[in-house]
């Protein structure tokens, strides 16, 4: 079995490089578990070193497969040993459990600056809601990891030159802890029975701002849980959320975009996830405090709405939440009543002409409801932007579950 290894320009032309993958919700064979969007290059050095990278399936199958990017990396990476086993808590794995992951039947790997490669299948039971350790041991001196930027998890590595531990069941060699997220781009499961993703695409409100570290409180945090307590566990849910993140980059944005826009990371986050049946998108509110009009926005959301749709995959809208104009301790915060008038004609859209499958009101559940332009007091963690985790926790409690069984 040949390792499938993608080579891409940096950046977007990375990003732009898997527009030509096949429709994820062609392949019956895997699902995508977990996911996150790498947006930068890490300021991390990694010498002679170990990682051991948190993740959180949410279905449960009989084998594992990991995906690695090096999408924002300057310089070709080499992971010369691979594993993947259950984790116990901190960085400890299950004794006995610790599985080899290989590329292509080889033990080692290396992926250009832009590249990607996916590993063999490994056979191992896993539960819906399990955390599993994936360990690199990275060689090479001074090698700056390609990074989704806050996980919410924490994961671990050894010192310098603390060289390869990635058999290591204790996890005691992993003294030092990351709230990023090295390489590490999806985890897919191979569902004993049928099975399908869920990908909710989205802003800092679906990356997790404002929620608690290693506590799995975002909103789709949540809808995962409601949905691992059913029997049997039908879909996973994949956070495919960038803080900061817009739909589009238009001339005047203020301030600069930085990380890689909707309309040039859809194919990278959604798209060349296998068994994908489900799509949330929201985003938006990054776009109207840097000034999009409502046509404008429309018309980026048009964009992601018509090429989900065209692979077969239905489309989930989310309303735009309140943002504060005023906040204590901020001089400016970007916004204003005729951008918040801006919101609520695109959420009109959205519930009415947009053409989604379904739409998740979370304007309704979060606003305050003496002052809608706000977010409720209670739900605001004080910044004005985003909610608090009980305004998470309201917004995962309100999603129907049917929409994603039609």
């Amino acid at each position: 079995m040949k390792a499938r290894v993608r080579i891409a320009g940096l950046a977007a032309a990375a990003i732009l490089a898997f527009a030509s993958a096949p429709a994820s919700s062609q392949n019956t064979n895997w699902v995508a578990a977990w996911g996150t969007s790498q947006q930068g290059l890490s300021d991390q050095k990694i010498s002679n070193a170990s990682l051991r990278l948190i993740a959180r399936v949410t279905v449960p199958g009989d084998a594992v497969r990991i995906r690695l990017d090096n999408t924002f990396g300057k310089t070709p990476v080499t992971f010369a040993h691979a594993t993947i086993g259950p984790r116990v808590r901190g960085p400890a794995l299950a004794a006995g459990l610790i599985k080899p992951v290989t590329f292509g039947g080889k033990g080692s790997v290396t992926i250009p600056a832009g590249g990607t490669v996916e590993s063999d299948a490994v056979a191992m039971r896993v539960d819906a809601q399990q955390d599993l350790g994936v360990s690199l041991f990275v060689t090479g001196a001074d090698v700056q990891p390609s990074q989704h930027n806050n996980a919410q998890v924490t994961s671990y590595l050894t010192d310098a030159n603390g060289g390869d531990q990635t058999d290591s069941a204790d996890g005691k060699a992993f003294t030092g802890k990351t709230t990023s997220m090295y390489w590490l781009k999806s985890i897919d499961v191979r569902p004993a029975g049928q099975a399908s993703a869920i990908v909710a695409f989205g802003d800092s409100i679906t990356d997790g701002t404002c929620t608690t570290l290693d506590a799995h409180d975002r909103w789709e945090d949540l809808v995962s849980q409601r949905l691992a307590l059913q029997n049997p566990v039908r879909l996973a849910v994949v956070n495919e959320g960038i803080a900061g993140n817009t739909v589009m980059n238009l001339t005047g944005y203020n301030p600069v975009i930085n990380s890689p826009i909707g309309i040039d990371r859809l194919d990278r986050d959604v798209l060349s996830h296998p068994g994908v049946s489900h799509v949330v998108f929201f985003e938006g509110t990054n776009d109207l405090r840097r000034g999009a009009t409502a046509e404008q926005l429309i018309d980026g959301m048009k964009n992601v709405i018509g090429r989900v749709k065209a692979k077969g995959i239905k489309i989930i809208g989310a309303t735009i939440i309140p943002r504060h104009a005023q906040v204590p301790g901020v001089a400016d915060t970007g916004w204003s009543e005729e951008k918040n008038k801006i919101r609520l004609r695109v959420n009109e859209w959205i519930k009415k002409e947009a053409g989604f499958d379904a739409v998740l009101d979370f304007d309704a559940v979060v606003r305050d409801k003496e002052k809608p332009e706000l977010i409720a007091q209670a739900y605001n963690c004080g910044d004005g932007v985003h909610p608090a985790p009980i305004g998470y926790f309201q917004m995962g409690k309100s999603v129907d579950l049917t929409v994603f069984t039609k």
